[in-house]
């Protein structure tokens, strides 16, 4: 008979409760003596929200000869919204679109919300279509920067005032601005100073166009010369000297921008292609072919064609007996013609080698009646001064515009010395 050996009642209690004791271990954080959490799935017929839709545009610049109809439905204006828009535009404000101008169609998705037509960097037309359509005209604020720029010259005035940094728009503009009374080519000499400080316009960062001269400061043989911008009413601007002289003149001193003499006026001159003497009743300015001609003065074109050596030319009839003659043209500028009326510094024509000449030049004549005059001596007549009524606004604008510029050229000194 086999025997059993009794267990006692106390360990089969501890055996229990140290089972319960390694069962609840596998539930226990040992750390931290919190419960390990449950991961809960939750079950529902409802669908999550739709995305939002994406905004997006298209851009696109107007072509010669486009129509707007087309644009319109090229970009998925839908029909009746455009019946609307062009109902709506009884001034023609967006029908009357040009080459260049540009369009910015706007989507939310696939829905088109709006049609911006940009007509330049500041101003724009905004249709929105939804709820409703509307036009809205918007134009960009404008900050004016100024700035300072100056040098020295060593050969042309050209050269050195692009090495100074300055824009090109702003030397063509200095170089008009004094053009009645120096010729930048004939009256330059090593050394000569320019300064100038100009305003250029800019909106959200952006130069929205050229810049405009303010003051201008020119050191030329050993002469200063002051240009001074001044507004003698809302819309016309203008340039005096510091004694409020009108910097204009009746003729600009020069038909050329940058070129060179290469024959000046004499009644004894030897001709170079005929070998005779022939008296030279004009200025030969040497330039590259079709270098730009400008007329020097307000005027009418008495005559436009090709005729004895001259080659190709032009005639301006000024006022009071004065007369202007422009010689062996490359071309004539398009549409002119004998009758048109002309403005001072208006490009007439380009240079070239028509007729009796040895290379690309320009022959210029200045007649008083029918007597022919050097056009590098002649005094030209001026403009009007500032108004005496405005000449105590003029002198302290220029006061300060004056100190303004001294302070400038102490901090950027441009001397040679």
């Amino acid at each position: 008979m086999i025997g059993f050996k009794k267990v006692p009642k106390r360990a089969i209690l501890l055996s229990f409760v140290l089972s319960v004791l390694l069962i609840l271990l596998l539930y226990v954080d040992i750390e931290t003596y919190e419960s390990l959490p449950v991961e809960e799935i939750e079950f529902s017929e409802q669908f999550s929200k739709p995305l939002e839709q994406t905004n997006t545009y298209k851009i696109h610049e107007v072509e010669d000869g486009e129509n707007l109809s087309i644009i319109f439905e090229n970009f998925g204006v839908p029909l009746n919204t455009a019946y609307k828009i062009f109902r709506l535009d009884s001034k023609n404000i967006v029908t009357n679109i040009k080459p260049g101008e540009k369009m910015r169609f706007e989507y939310s998705g696939e829905r088109l919300t709006s049609i911006e037509i940009i007509k330049d960097q500041i101003n724009s037309i905004l249709i929105t279509l939804d709820p409703e359509i509307i036009f809205k005209n918007i134009t960009k604020s404008i900050e004016l920067v100024e700035s300072y720029k100056g040098g020295t010259i060593q050969s042309s005035f050209y050269e050195a005032a692009l090495d100074a940094n300055i824009p090109e728009a702003i030397i063509m503009d200095f170089a008009y601005i004094y053009g009645w009374d120096v010729d930048f080519v004939f009256d330059i000499r090593e050394g000569d100073e320019f300064h100038v400080i100009y305003e250029t316009p800019y909106s959200e960062g952006e130069k929205v166009r050229n810049g405009d001269i303010v003051l201008a400061k020119f050191v030329n043989q050993g002469e200063t010369y002051y240009a001074n911008r001044f507004f003698t009413s809302k819309n016309k601007k203008e340039y005096f000297d510091e004694e409020g002289n009108n910097m204009q003149k009746a003729f600009l001193r020069a038909p050329l921008d940058f070129a060179y003499i290469s024959s000046h006026f004499n009644p004894n001159r030897m001709h170079p292609v005929l070998h005779t003497i022939r008296a030279h009743n004009g200025v030969d300015y040497a330039a590259n072919r079709g270098s730009p001609v400008r007329t020097t003065g307000d005027g009418t074109v008495s005559f436009i064609g090709q005729r004895n050596g001259c080659g190709k030319e032009i005639v301006v009839n000024h006022s009071n007996e004065y007369s202007t003659r422009y010689c062996h043209l490359e071309n004539f500028s398009k549409g002119l013609k004998k009758g048109n009326r002309v403005l001072q510094g208006e490009t007439i024509g380009f240079v070239g080698s028509s007729g009796l000449a040895t290379g690309p030049h320009l022959h210029y004549e200045f007649k008083i009646g029918n007597k022919r005059i050097d056009p590098i001596k002649v005094k030209l007549p001026s403009a009007e001064p500032v108004p005496k009524n405005l000449k105590g606004d003029f002198d302290t604008l220029f006061t300060n515009n004056k100190k303004l510029i001294e302070e400038f050229n102490k901090l950027y000194p441009t001397s040679n010395e």
